[in-house]
């Protein structure tokens, strides 16, 4: 018991310190690093990406990205050993049907949000965005369905091959720059015309490929909850 409080204590006075470091001007000081600066001055010319957050995230520390999906990956791998050890539930005799506006919802609902997930990571070198929240609008379509289409069954093989595919094709598009160009996710491709579908060479690939990954884990991973 003393130590909930402890623990409750530390993280108010976290919380008052967040709070007070917004509404006070700490005087910092010069930045002590001019990184910020380049990225902005020179990532749309390097990159030919309109998004420099996605220049960031996918050319100047794509390696950090890479490690950002191998942890996604571990934890949907660590989450299904864990679920594996449960018997599986019959699903079609445990749940009530769900209701006609419910199941006419979901098939309408089902495709457009998997089109609009494709949209968000297909274009994140040019707007906000990107493979990964365009992977999590995925994973929610699976939500739906089996909050309403109950009748439905996620094949979850099909989810693992596609999971599979994503990461080879990061991972092979990273050594095809590590052999062209010298270094790991070398931006090989013609970088096209600034803000057109086609440009910013690798990264709309790694997009899709990050998009295909994410959107197939998070689904996996509802899967395994609801059927376990």
């Amino acid at each position: 018991m003393k130590m909930r409080k402890i623990i409750g204590l530390i993280l108010m006075l976290v919380i008052i310190l967040a709070v007070a470091a917004t509404l006070v001007k700490i005087p910092f000081g010069a930045p002590k690093t001019k990184v910020g600066s380049y990225y902005i001055e020179n990532g749309t010319r390097q990159t030919g990406a309109a998004n420099i957050v996605t220049s960031v995230v996918l050319n100047y520390r794509g390696f950090d990205t890479l490690g950002e999906v191998t942890v996604l990956f571990i934890a949907a791998l660590g989450l299904g050993a864990i679920t594996f050890t449960f018997n599986k539930r019959d699903r079609k005799g445990s749940l009530t049907p769900s209701s006609l506006v419910l199941k006419t919802g979901c098939k309408f609902l089902f495709p457009l949000i998997l089109l609009f997930g494709t949209y968000i990571f297909i274009h994140g070198h040019l707007t906000p965005g990107g493979g990964f929240q365009g992977g999590a609008i995925i994973a929610s379509a699976y939500v739906l369905i089996y909050l309403s289409c109950r009748e439905k069954e996620v094949k979850r093989n099909r989810l693992i091959t596609i999971e599979s595919i994503g990461g080879l094709i990061f991972v092979g598009i990273g050594i095809m720059g590590l052999l062209f160009g010298g270094y790991f996710l070398f931006n090989f491709l013609p970088k096209g015309v600034l803000n057109t579908l086609f440009s910013a060479g690798i990264i709309p690939v790694l997009y899709i490929a990050i998009g295909f990954k994410v959107g197939s884990e998070l689904a996996g991973i509802i899967v395994d909850f609801i059927t376990s």
